[in-house]
């Protein structure tokens, strides 16, 4: 046994049903030891101490605080992160989900780390929590500061205070699917509320003093003074710890201004130094301070803006507009002043925007501005350290339509556009994010950015703040080395701000009542005739564009096989589809494939393992939008809400797609979706052709097809801009017709590029499925007819295989026909046959006899001319006595042969013929 001696603290146990409790010593050592003092009862347990004491457990009476140290009394609080305070700890959850089923990936490494003034979350996959045990003595409160700039990272925080032990905890975990590194979660300055005591006071951080016993807080030091841990006064230079050598000036300590317009309208440039200054002018090759520029004309008031002979431009008053350099003018009749913002010109900060600078590690940055403006542009300011985000901020209060499409249901309330670029030699970014119930990061840019313009549409109509937030690294940095990295914007404009002011006007509707000048709304679908002021329905199959020029332009046709809604706010596939190839046409009904489809691709693990799945959702016909939802800051949204769109970070479009990462394995209680991103917002058509308004669809991508029924290509596009894919992104979904796929089908990437795009930009989805074959029609099947029997016969109708079809007509019945069977026939042709037979012979007999007797009078001829008798023609030469008087028909005629006269001589009655050879010497002689 070991001796514990004073190597020991004192606890209290857990109150009893009576309200007491017994005060016991607990060894810092595990394991058992001898010497413990024995426990005694304890306070009351209602008792506590003031602000500024403590409880000494030795006594278990309230002390004041020593002077250079501080006790809220029935708070705590932790702003000193030299290392890991007493109570908190750090526990990393190792990674199970593995590509091949690899043992566990070890995250023994990762925690979170203290930084000084702050505590850094890990910047890999683990999942990595902080606990925090704490008991209250009645229902309290926890605070704390915190930075979570990147939606790579995944952060909850749990909490649910009451009387008794709590346990507190933040938990973070990466998801790295590319080579772009996480920035990590910044924690500071906690403090909790609810607790009886504190047994320690809280020692005054560097740069901060408590003078007198039983302090609440501790100040900060006076300029030029110092201190150190627990001081309890300082001693030269301002909220520091230590002195250092003041190194000479440089051109990163100082920066340039726009000094505001005076009463004779000029401005000039200006250098001052950065606050705190600490560089020295009068060093061994230090940079002096630049004289100032010379005073030049301000710019003019931005559009909207007018300058009344004074130094300010302000707003024109409502119903009249101004381009900034002319005074405000009414509009014209028939037409109504555009609301928004239009910032092109910077000699001040409008009074809708906001500057600062946030650095949770680093409490300088929060005194200095963090954008400068710069006549013609904005641009970031210097600074207080490298990693600080330099914040401008717009907030729009809400949107407001004019009048004339106010009744319109289309999905865009507003946009805001800005010119903007970056400048960087470090691994600088420029965020822009939007702010409504959550933070959202709209786009971001790395490194430096030529010259360009970003629009983003609003689709919802709430209050809105839009915030631009440079970063000149994100690693861990308390000094200028890159000052001359930064960003700037030209121009911001945000249309149809409900507290805007107005650049021009913009044509509108007319009563119809006469003589009226009073704008009215047009009914959705409606642009208004430029001619007439009156409201003119789009045409069939037109959608209407809200923002361009008022007239029958604003109405664009939709594409092949869409058709518009009954608002004209946008196209969309009724789900019927029409081809014709040659005298054959070929209908389609893709509502049997459903007007959604969904695709979980995957899964994909990333470097450290982690399983994730790309989740698409399309919208392919019948109106109905796909939905996707991003819950990474807000778990508490209901299915119902994510469904219908409704969460805080929920997309609403044709095509979009969400990263999954399923629950387990992560230590996260439900699966989690994040970086939901709009792949499509309009349906172009759908066609037979590869090619459809500059988008290409790929065939060679996927398997061959025997092209019997041919694919048909649905074709989609985002206009929204990325730092990627300056154009937008598109989308083409490609129809094919398997039968040996269920009726909804499977929806597929092509193998080549498995997150659905080859070059990030554009996608391809094959959707194989019957559904997706033409409706069946009469040439889909052929007849086929049965034998005979019993005087009937059958006639069935199948279909031609390959069967490629699904619905449309149906199969005839079977049919049965009356019929004449095999032993009718072959009775009829044994009574032909037998006929036939007697009629031959009876032929042959007669034939023969004709012959025969032909054949006597043949002979009976040549007798006669061989014994050469005197005669005196022909015709008595062949007459012989005591022939018949009816031989006297016969006759003996001399032509040329042929089949026909003979077939002829057979037919009618038997003529002689004898050949011109045979008796080419007996003739003469005759």
């Amino acid at each position: 046994l070991l001796w514990c001696d004073t190597d020991y603290y004192y606890e209290y146990t857990e109150c009893d049903s009576t309200g007491s409790r017994w005060r016991v010593a607990i060894p810092h050592r595990t394991g058992a030891c001898t010497g413990l003092p024995e426990p005694v009862r304890g306070t009351e347990c209602t008792f506590s101490c003031e602000a500024g004491e403590f409880l000494e457990m030795s006594a278990q009476e309230c002390t004041k605080c020593a002077a250079g140290s501080y006790s809220l009394g029935s708070g705590i609080r932790f702003d000193q992160w030299d290392s890991m305070p007493t109570g908190f700890s750090s526990l990393a959850t190792s990674l199970e989900n593995s590509p091949h089923g690899d043992d566990k990936l070890t995250c023994n490494s990762s925690s979170w780390v203290p930084q000084g003034n702050y505590l850094e979350s890990n910047r890999d996959e683990c999942t990595v929590s902080l606990i925090y045990a704490v008991h209250l003595k009645k229902q309290g409160s926890v605070s704390f500061e915190y930075q979570y700039p990147d939606s790579n990272l995944l952060f909850e925080f749990f909490v649910n205070l009451k009387s008794g032990t709590n346990i507190l905890y933040w938990r973070t975990g990466g998801v790295l699917m590319g080579t772009k590194v996480v920035k990590p979660v910044l924690l500071k300055n906690f403090q909790i509320e609810g607790v009886a005591y504190t047994s320690v006071c809280f020692p005054c951080k560097p740069g901060t003093f408590s003078r007198v016993p039983g302090s609440s807080s501790c100040e900060p030091c006076p300029r030029d003074t110092y201190s150190g841990h627990g001081a309890s006064s300082c001693t030269s230079s301002e909220a520091s710890a230590v002195c250092k050598d003041r190194p000479p000036c440089s051109k990163k300590d100082y920066f340039q201004i726009h000094t505001a317009c005076d009463h004779e309208g000029k401005t000039q440039v200006i250098y001052k130094w950065i606050e705190p200054k600490i560089c020295l002018e009068r060093a061994t090759g230090a940079e002096m301070l630049p004289q100032s520029g010379e005073r030049e004309p301000c710019p003019p008031c931005n559009p909207g803006f007018y300058t009344n002979d004074t130094a300010t431009c302000s707003p024109c008053p409502p119903g009249t507009y101004s381009d900034g350099l002319e005074p405000c003018k009414q509009c014209p009749a028939g037409t109504e002043p555009t609301l928004g913002y239009e910032y092109k010109w910077w000699n001040v900060l409008p009074a809708n925007m906001k500057t600062s600078c946030f650095n949770v590690g680093n409490s300088k940055c929060d005194t200095m501005n963090g954008w400068e403006v710069a006549g013609d542009h904005i641009q970031s300011g210097a600074g207080s350290s490298d990693n600080d985000y330099l914040i401008l901020n717009i907030h729009v209060p809400g949107f407001k339509l004019p009048t004339s499409i106010s009744s319109h249901s289309g999905t865009e309330f507003g946009r805001i556009t800005f010119e903007f670029e970056t400048l960087c030699a470090a691994d600088c970014e420029l965020y822009f994010m939007m702010v409504r119930n959550s933070t959202t990061v709209v786009e971001s840019w790395e490194r430096s950015k030529p010259r360009q313009t970003y629009t983003h549409v609003m689709t919802k109509n709430a209050s809105v703040s839009y915030t631009w937030a440079f970063q000149r690294t994100n690693q861990p940095s308390d000094v200028r080395r890159n000052v001359n990295d930064m960003a700037r914007i030209y121009s911001i404009s945000v249309s149809n701000a409900v507290d805007g002011v107005s650049s021009g006007c913009r044509a509108c509707a007319l009563s119809t009542q006469p003589s009226s000048s009073t704008c009215v709304p047009c009914p959705p679908g409606h642009y208004i005739d430029t001619h007439t002021s009156q409201c003119t329905e789009c045409p069939r199959n037109t959608y209407l564009v809200s923002h361009v020029t008022p007239g029958p332009d604003a109405c664009k046709p939709c594409g092949p096989a869409s058709k518009s809604d009954k608002d004209h706010s946008l196209c969309y596939s009724d789900c019927h589809f029409n081809h014709t190839e040659g005298n054959v046409t070929l209908t389609f009904d893709f509502g049997l494939l459903g007007s959604v489809g969904s695709l979980m691709n995957g899964p994909s693990f990333t470097s450290k393992g982690t399983k994730y799945y790309h989740h698409f959702n399309i919208s392919l016909c019948g109106g109905q939008l796909a939905v996707c939802t991003d819950n990474v800051t807000d778990l508490s949204s209901t299915d119902y809400q994510r469904e219908k769109g409704e969460g805080a970070n929920a997309v609403k479009t044709f095509m979009c797609q969400s990263t999954i990462i399923p629950a387990g394995g992560r230590g996260f209680h439900t699966a989690i979706s994040s970086q939901s991103i709009v792949l499509a917002d309009t349906f172009l058509g759908a066609t037979v052709d590869d090619t459809l308004d500059g988008i290409r669809a790929r065939p060679e991508l996927y398997p061959h097809t025997s092209k019997k029924v041919p694919d048909v290509n649905f074709y989609y596009r985002s206009l929204d801009a990325t730092s990627s894919c300056e154009s937008g992104r598109s989308s083409v979904v490609t129809l094919r017709c398997n039968p040996e796929r269920s009726m909804k089908g499977e929806l597929s990437v092509p193998s080549q590029c498995p997150a659905g795009t080859c070059d990030g930009c554009t996608f391809h989805f094959l959707w194989e499925s019957s559904g997706a074959c033409p409706t069946c029609t009469e040439r889909d099947y052929h007849r086929i007819e049965g034998v005979c029997k019993g005087g009937h016969q059958d006639l069935l109708y199948v279909w031609t295989e390959p069967k490629l079809c699904m619905g449309g007509v149906s199969l005839p019945e079977k049919e049965t026909l009356k019929c004449e069977g095999m032993e009718f026939w072959i009775r009829l042709g044994a009574g032909l046959g037998a006929f036939t037979a007697v009629l031959l012979v009876s032929l042959t007999c007669y034939f023969w006899k004709k012959n025969k007797r032909l054949e006597y009078k043949y002979s009976r001829l040549v007798m006669s001319a061989n014994k050469e008798c005197d005669m005196p023609g022909a015709d008595s030469c062949a007459m012989m006595e005591g022939e018949n008087e009816g031989d006297m028909e016969d006759e003996v005629v001399y032509t040329k042969p042929s089949l026909l006269g003979k077939l002829k001589a057979i037919a009618s009655k038997v003529r002689l013929t004898a050949s011109p050879h045979f008796y080419s010497k007996k003739i003469p002689q005759l």
